[in-house]
């Protein structure tokens, strides 16, 4: 027999073993110990809500779900890792806004492709941020923050995090859609910002919503509005910047968290992942547990967290390109 037709007769067997295997490796799915891996240190936000969604992942599939912090570099080592392992569903990453959004956008050179190295699993929460302003600032809503900005140019100053973090292009972000001469100022942190605020060194900032509860509740700083597209359970009565109108209407930034693995990883192990995810992200303690960490349980389906990321990588890059902040 002609040694061309045998090895197509092989490899075409060989495919049909192969789609008849994917159901059944998905069935299977998982005999071993599952890797969630975390560019963050432990005892902060992404590990406590990675923590959370590990011990109900290895309760409703049977195997142990081991979160693995890989601290350092904005979670570029945790992302290059998941990247470069095994397409086989054993080893997940703690995906964000900032890793996966932010990340392709601020730094010229990643060791990963946020897009084509990986394949979205599903959201898992939403972190609102929010806009705050000292006491004494003569203003309780967004606008007339714009009202007074606008009525001194260039004196309006506004704290962030780092540059290149959600917050800090949140905070350009604003300052451009609502047409305002003002500074956006960064700092190595959260803790510094609130001083500075507190202070009365700043007039604004914007945070996520976490670390500045304690402040909102003690009176000592002002929300005047949430950036979400609507108002959250935590603060319902501080509107959302959209209601403002006008050049604001259509204003939202959320940070998200997720979970993806590396590309090419069978489409049943991705749907096995998907489907326990919405199933925990449904529980009643869970939703709880979440709202005491100000985050908001959001799932999806994967193509839903691939139109997000894409859509964010475009806003975030105009920002930083409108903001002529230097890119890593």
């Amino acid at each position: 027999m002609n040694r061309s037709i045998v090895r197509t007769a092989l490899t075409a067997l060989l495919g049909a073993l192969a789609l008849v295997a994917l159901p059944l490796q998905a069935q299977n799915f998982p005999n071993k110990p599952v890797r969630l891996v975390i560019g963050y240190a432990p005892g902060g936000l992404g590990d406590l809500l990675s923590r959370l969604l590990a011990d109900k992942m290895s309760a409703r599939m049977k195997q142990p779900v081991l979160v693995e912090n890989r601290p350092g570099a904005g979670g570029i080592g945790a992302c290059e890792l998941v990247a470069k392992s095994p397409p086989d569903g054993y080893t997940l990453v703690f995906a964000t806004s900032a890793t996966h959004a932010i990340n392709p956008t601020f730094y010229s050179k990643l060791p990963y492709d946020a897009v084509k190295d990986f394949a979205p699993v599903s959201l898992v929460a939403l972190t609102h941020s929010v806009l705050l302003v000292h006491p004494s600032l003569p203003v309780k809503s967004v606008r007339e923050l714009v009202d007074y900005a606008k009525a001194n140019p260039g004196k309006l100053n506004l704290g962030s995090p780092q540059v290149g973090t959600t917050q800090n292009l949140a905070a350009e972000l604003f300052l451009s859609s609502a047409g305002l001469q003002a500074q956006v100022v960064p700092f190595n942190g959260t803790p510094p910002v609130i001083t500075a605020l507190r202070g009365g060194s700043l007039d604004a900032m914007v945070e996520i919503l976490g670390p500045v509860m304690g402040q909102i509740k003690s009176g000592a700083l002002r929300p005047v509005a949430v950036l979400s597209d609507k108002r959250g359970a935590a603060l319902p009565d501080v509107p959302a910047v959209r209601e403002a109108g006008g050049n604001l209407a259509n204003f939202n930034v959320s940070s998200w968290n997720g979970l993806s693995v590396p590309a090419k990883t069978p489409q049943p192990i991705v749907a096995r992942l998907n489907k326990e995810l919405q199933t925990i992200l449904n529980m009643p303690d869970v939703k709880a547990r979440l709202s005491e960490l100000s985050l908001y349980a959001q799932g999806s389906t994967p193509e839903q967290v691939g139109d997000i990321l894409q859509a964010d990588i475009r806003r975030w890059s105009e920002v930083i390109q409108r903001a002529k902040i230097e890119v890593k």
